[in-house]
């Protein structure tokens, strides 16, 4: 399985509910959006029950919130790819950005690949949150020595510095995260809405085109010269931008061939 899916593949017509339940229930979790996978730390794991033993899960960051350690989760599973040699380039700096669209096409294509090698079947042997537990009590016990130290210096800093914060700068601050936070309660809204209508306006032109495909299988039609260009462009890999071209030099020469046998003729 490579990178290289055309637009047309099934796989990228399967709906945000649908790869939500898929992480969901073979993962323990209960996301309940997209951009809630896009640390890296999920498509880690879902690699890790497709082939056990292969992704160093006590690497990956599961409380991952910023880009640095989001990037960090994200070598890991581009050097798993490597070493499966699955050849798919993984674009980090637009998931990490956290944009629904890009995380679902990514969900959407490792779905794809994981049906592609286990069938579907989920691993009824593998126990995730018990990987998870694993993994956050391995990287807790690394950190502890570090985090005691931090918290130490921290209190000493800000023993000499509490007091200074008077009411005013608390509830402005308070004032001001209010602020923001309704203001990123209206950006989610208008994000969902978008994807909603992205979401419909996509599955009303897979609606006409699987039309136009039923058309060129019909028996009589489908060995017509324009019925196999229209399958050149239907069936063009994702890559493929000079699938028109292609048609279009087809009918070409068919068309050439075509007057050329009606002159030998006459």
């Amino acid at each position: 399985m490579t990178s290289s899916i055309g637009m047309m593949d099934s796989a990228y017509f399967v709906g945000r509910n649908e790869i939500l339940t898929w992480i969901n229930n073979r993962l323990q979790l209960n996301l309940s959006r997209i951009e809630g996978a896009a640390s890296g730390a999920v498509q880690c794991q879902i690699m890790d029950m497709t082939y056990p033993g292969v992704v160093p899960m006590h690497k990956v960051n599961f409380d991952a919130k910023t880009e640095y350690d989001m990037i960090q989760n994200y070598k890991i599973l581009q050097d798993v790819f490597n070493k499966l040699k699955i050849d798919k380039h993984i674009e980090v700096s637009r998931l990490v950005k956290g944009r629904p669209l890009d995380n679902l096409e990514f969900l959407q294509w490792l779905k794809r690949y994981c049906d592609s090698v286990n069938g579907g079947i989920m691993n009824e042997n593998y126990n995730p949150v018990e990987r998870r537990v694993k993994v956050g009590k391995d990287r807790n016990l690394k950190c502890s020595t570090k985090s005691s130290k931090s918290l130490q210096t921290n209190s000493m800093n800000n023993s000499g510095s509490g007091d200074k914060l008077g009411p005013n700068i608390t509830s402005e601050v308070g004032a001001n995260s209010s602020v923001e936070i309704q203001a990123l309660s209206k950006e989610i809204t208008d994000l969902k809405f978008a994807v909603d209508h992205l979401e419909k306006e996509r599955d009303f032109y897979f609606a006409k085109l699987r039309d136009i495909e039923i058309l060129c299988q019909i028996p009589e039609l489908e060995d017509s010269p324009i019925i196999r260009a229209i399958k050149t462009i239907l069936y063009a890999d994702d890559a493929n931008e000079s699938a028109l071209d292609e048609a279009q030099d087809y009918l070409n020469q068919t068309m050439n061939g075509v007057g050329a046998e009606a002159e030998i003729e006459a």
